[in-house]
């Protein structure tokens, strides 16, 4: 583990000019065309960044697991999916949330216009995303992710941006990638480099499914690599990297830490990851969710008894923050100033 962690600071420390990245980024900021600076995109459409309000920033619908040879449309029942996550989303409404974030990838279930109905029913802002997740060993890849450069799957990326998703007209809010642990393949390093490329043509957002050290560091350091800042960048599952010496030194490049694994039997250790964050001085890098959800394709009506609902953090994690000293403004900061701050979209160049 020592030796893992001196490898994970000495790749930090090599990138040129990593270290004096400012941890705010407002100083990189710069402006892409007034039509889109310091807007989030969701499936309705644009709104101002400041209009996002209390936002779960990484939650699921549906997922289909079968893999990108055999997934497609025919494999649900629209209606059902909507009738059976209509009541979530709902009771998120209630607790004043209106800001939500759809990760479910291309090729892994992702269905703009299931999300689009759901928006127009409950009236949150919901975002749904371009990209290719080639975590689980590529299972999750289609074929021209193995055969196109990183120009050509950016380009693809970009379309979706100017003209929607899967020919719906449905912008996408961010863009969505993964790659498995450890060093980045050949078609990891593609995949991140192509969100790169997008990202320097849109101002979308990367959401990297990481969730271990060596790979978010290797992400980091590609997105470097093509001229983009770190704070176009959230690491994914960030909770999931054991030591905070590694989540902060991301941090401090820039990097948002995502921590959405929030449960209701994990309350506590939240508590501690998110008040030893704070007190490391990048409560500005931090965001909070529950990768909940999960109305799964192939499962008798979608394993409706396994669906996880997205209350944990307005229940008990709210709650629990406040009984451990944390004030209305941190919890804001928390909840609504940084999931507005990484989404609005807007080019990071470094």
């Amino acid at each position: 583990m020592k030796k893992l962690i001196l490898a994970v600071f000495c790749l930090l420390v090599s990138v040129p000019g990593i270290a004096q990245v400012p941890a705010v980024d407002d100083d990189v900021v710069e402006s892409l065309p007034k039509s889109t600076e310091n807007i989030i995109m969701t499936v309705r459409g644009p709104i101002p960044a400041s209009s996002f309000g209390v936002a779960l920033v990484h939650e699921h619908i549906m997922c289909d697991f079968i893999g990108a040879a055999n997934t497609g449309p025919y494999r649900y029942d629209p209606d059902d999916v909507v009738q059976t996550m209509l009541p979530f989303l709902q009771i998120l409404k209630q607790r004043g949330y209106t800001g939500f974030v759809d990760c479910t990838p291309a090729w892994l279930g992702r269905d703009a216009e299931g999300l689009l109905r759901l928006a127009d029913l409950t009236d949150l802002h919901i975002l749904t995303n371009t990209g290719y997740y080639a975590a689980a060993d590529d299972k999750f890849l289609p074929s021209n992710a193995f055969t196109e450069s990183a120009d050509q799957l950016a380009a693809r990326w970009i379309r979706e941006w100017e003209q929607g998703v899967d020919g719906t007209g449905i912008k996408p809010g961010f863009i969505k990638i993964g790659v498995d642990k450890g060093p980045l393949s050949y078609i990891d390093q593609k995949i991140v480099q192509a969100a790169a490329k997008t990202h320097l043509q849109t101002g979308l957002t990367i959401a990297c499914h990481t969730g271990e050290a060596q790979a978010a560091v290797a992400v980091l350091r590609n997105i470097y690599s093509q001229d983009v800042d770190p704070s176009a960048l959230i690491i994914v599952h960030a909770d999931a990297i054991a030591d905070p010496g590694v989540r902060f030194q991301l941090a401090k490049a820039g990097a948002w830490l995502e921590y959405d694994g929030v449960k209701f039997e994990s309350i506590e250790k939240y508590v501690e990851l998110i008040t030893e964050t704070l007190k490391a001085g990048f409560g500005h890098r931090l965001l909070l969710s529950h990768d909940a959800g999960w109305y799964s394709v192939g499962e008798l009506g979608g394993a409706r008894a396994k669906i996880r609902p997205y209350t944990a953090i307005s229940d008990q994690l709210v709650p629990a923050l406040k009984a451990a000293g944390l004030g209305d403004v941190v919890l804001s900061r928390l909840l609504v100033s940084n999931p507005a701050q990484a989404f609005a979209i807007r080019l990071r160049k470094r």
